[in-house]
Order: C-alpha cells, then sequence, then structure tokens
C-alpha cells in the first residue's frame, strides 16, 4: 500500500462521522474509533497506524499520535496544538475500582461495577515518550515532557521534564519554542 492511500483522503475523512474536523489531517486506514460522534480534530493533525481512540476526545493542531497508542476518553482526553504522543502511548479519563468491592468488565451490568475518572489534559507543547501511561484526572502543564516507558499519576508543572514509575521530576527544560511559535505568529 502506497503512502498516498495508507491514510483515508479528505473526502473519506469527510464522511466517517467526527465532531469536528480540520484541514491536512492524517489518519492512518489502520485506526480505530469508537465514539467518533464525540471527537473532535484540529488542523494539521496525523494520527498512525494501530491507534486507538474511543469516548469524548479533543485533539488540537499540529498533533502527531504515533502508532499503537490508545486514548480512552469516557471522561473526556484533549490534546491542545503541537501535543505529541510516542509509539504505544496508553491515556486513561477512566479506570476500574480494583478493591474487590467491585466487579470489572465492561461486559458486567454497571451497577455493579465502580469505574471513576476524570478529564485528562495535555496543554500545549507537551510530548510523551514511548511506552508511557497517564492515569485519569491528570494535566500535562504546558511543555512538560514525559519520558519513556513512565507512568503519570498526577499532575506536573509547566516546562519540566518528569520520567519514572511513578513519574518524577528529572529537570527543567527549555521553553525557547515559545519564541518560535511567536515568530511564526507574526
Amino acid at each position: 500500500m502506497s503512502t498516498s492511500t495508507s491514510f483515508y483522503s479528505s473526502n473519506e475523512l469527510s464522511t466517517l462521522g467526527f465532531k469536528a474536523l480540520g484541514n491536512n489531517v492524517l489518519i492512518s486506514r489502520f485506526a480505530r474509533f469508537y465514539g467518533i460522534e464525540n471527537m473532535e480534530i484540529g488542523s494539521n493533525v496525523r494520527i498512525d497506524d494501530f491507534c486507538i481512540l474511543s469516548g469524548k476526545i479533543k485533539l488540537g493542531s499540529y498533533i502527531h499520535i504515533s502508532a499503537y497508542c490508545a486514548l480512552y476518553g469516557q471522561y473526556g482526553i484533549e490534546l491542545e496544538d503541537y501535543t505529541g504522543l510516542s509509539p504505544r502511548c496508553t491515556l486513561f479519563s477512566a479506570s476500574d475500582d480494583f478493591s474487590g468491592e467491585h466487579m470489572i468488565s465492561p461486559m458486567v451490568p454497571k451497577n455493579l461495577t465502580n469505574v471513576q475518572g476524570g478529564k485528562l489534559t495535555l496543554e500545549r507543547f507537551t510530548q510523551v515518550g514511548a511506552n508511557t501511561i497517564i492515569l485519569p484526572n491528570v494535566t500535562l502543564s504546558e511543555g512538560s515532557v514525559i519520558g519513556a516507558m513512565s507512568l503519570v499519576k498526577q499532575n506536573t508543572k509547566a516546562w519540566m521534564v518528569y520520567a519514572g514509575v511513578p513519574a518524577k521530576f528529572i529537570k527543567h527544560r527549555q521553553n525557547n519554542i515559545l519564541k518560535l511559535f511567536n515568530k511564526d505568529k507574526l
């Protein structure tokens, strides 16, 4: 399959049923969407092979979601402009209760489960390293970066690098991106 046919065409994308869809959007034919009518995609967005997007998801502009990523947006996931996910990242906006007090499975009646969560937000200029998991109700603040194979359970602070299980502060990050961003806007 050539590159030109491995992504949906603009005409095909317009018929898939997204809530909103910008320009210059490249979505692999091998990506899967559940609840597509609840998904908004900005401009200049690329979603690679074998990604799963489910639930309420809002993608800004200039975003790349690498292969094998999964976004489970039952309580909402938002990726603001200029964010990116490296391969095999998993973002959860909801989680089952594993205490043993409730059952676990989407196939079990809801009155027997205790799914909880909250919106997950990646503010602009954030990047997430490969094989990272982000748990519900977390905000990655502007310009923060998460190292590969991390587990993010808490909010991050702006322009800092985090890594590990659980993710911890590693070092400050330069914010020269803002100068490039403002220069481009002129």
